[in-house]
């Protein structure tokens, strides 16, 4: 194998910047790109990115790339749930291509869709392929990171861990999906009927960290807020006046006899320095012997997970067949060798 062929799937703002990594990665080649979007459809990659010398040509027909095109694994980052993407992902391992996807219940899927899973595991081993969903968060901060952290522990008792994100740079679906530029009454109408969503991806991590460690827990519990602005904030995609939401705090508590085991936050505002705010990340593990890790600023949301998510192609290549999580892997980390040297690396 001179290179690994990849197809990129969605070409929105993270979709892009994993565009952009591979272009400048050893090892690495795109063979295809789709995306739904007419602005974007007929382009060549380095007309629409204005960067690199790639001639591929972005198409909207996935049967006809996916069919056509011979690649090693594609890329999808269109959707963020496990439902919306099973008919792609299905084809995408008909046509017995392997696959990671940014989509964030597919960091755990089990938990929230164990039927699908299941089918999609099957269908992956029938074809000689693995699937992966993977991320900076769900898929690192709150839950593998986590995961790796108590290897130094002899017991633990409890967890806390939180991510504050600027959301500034993000594209305007995921602001949108945190309320941001709507009023009380409208983020409190919005997460009732579901189209402010907060962080999606508690309901993946807590069942990832707890199953792994064999920790039990009765219920989990989430709540969200909005955090409200006492200052103009602007984007390219929303202006929010002082008194209106500028971002949202979701919580989620797994309890175990009224006790909090697992205790996860994210803070996801924009421009959160307006008004006093440093972003970063902590992890907090109560035990024999107290651990606290403090990230600031933040962990890049869309470098990181552009970057975690091209790093571990060469794992995914590597791995037996089936649907994977970021736990049946290998440690990641970034390669800054030839990606196909890596591959072979992992196949020794």
């Amino acid at each position: 194998m001179e290179s690994i062929k990849i197809i990129f799937w969605g070409l929105g703002v993270i979709g892009s910047e994993m565009v952009k990594m591979t272009l400048d990665k050893v090892g690495l080649e795109i063979v295809g790109a789709i995306d739904k979007d007419k602005l974007k459809v007929g382009l060549k990659l380095r007309e629409y990115l204005n960067y690199g010398n790639s001639d591929v040509v972005i198409s909207d027909n996935p049967v006809e790339i996916i069919r056509s095109v011979k690649a090693d694994i594609v890329v999808l980052s269109i959707d963020s749930f496990v439902k919306s993407i099973f008919p792609e992902i299905e084809l995408i391992i008909e046509n017995k291509i392997n696959c990671i996807t940014i989509a964030e219940e597919m960091t755990y899927p089990y938990s929230i869709e164990p039927n699908i899973s299941k089918q999609i595991d099957n269908l992956a081993k029938i074809n000689n392929v693995t699937i992966l969903g993977t991320g900076i968060n769900p898929g690192f901060i709150l839950d593998s990171l986590i995961i790796m952290l108590t290897a130094s522990c002899k017991n633990i008792k409890s967890i806390r861990a939180s991510r504050v994100s600027d959301l500034s740079k993000l594209g305007r679906t995921i602001i949108k999906s945190q309320g941001v530029g709507t009023t009380i009454q409208e983020f409190e109408k919005g997460t009732e009927i579901g189209t402010i969503k907060g962080h999606i991806g508690f309901a993946q991590s807590i069942p990832m960290i707890a199953n792994t460690l064999g920790l039990k827990y009765d219920e989990i519990v989430e709540s969200k807020e909005p955090i409200i602005s006492n200052t103009y904030r602007e984007t390219d995609t929303v202006i929010v006046h002082p008194g209106m939401v500028a971002g949202c705090n979701h919580l989620a508590i797994a309890y175990k006899n009224n006790k909090k085991i697992i205790v996860l936050e994210h803070t996801q505002q924009i421009y959160p320095q307006c008004e006093g705010f440093e972003t970063g990340d902590y992890i907090d593990i109560y035990g024999d012997g107290d651990l606290h890790l403090h990230i600031t600023p933040e962990t890049p949301g869309n470098i990181g997970t552009a970057a975690i998510t091209i790093n571990m192609i060469p794992q995914v290549l590597a791995s037996k067949s089936g649907l994977k999580t970021m736990i049946d892997m290998q440690i990641p980390h970034v390669i800054e060798n030839n990606f196909v040297d890596q591959l072979n690396y992992y196949l020794k």
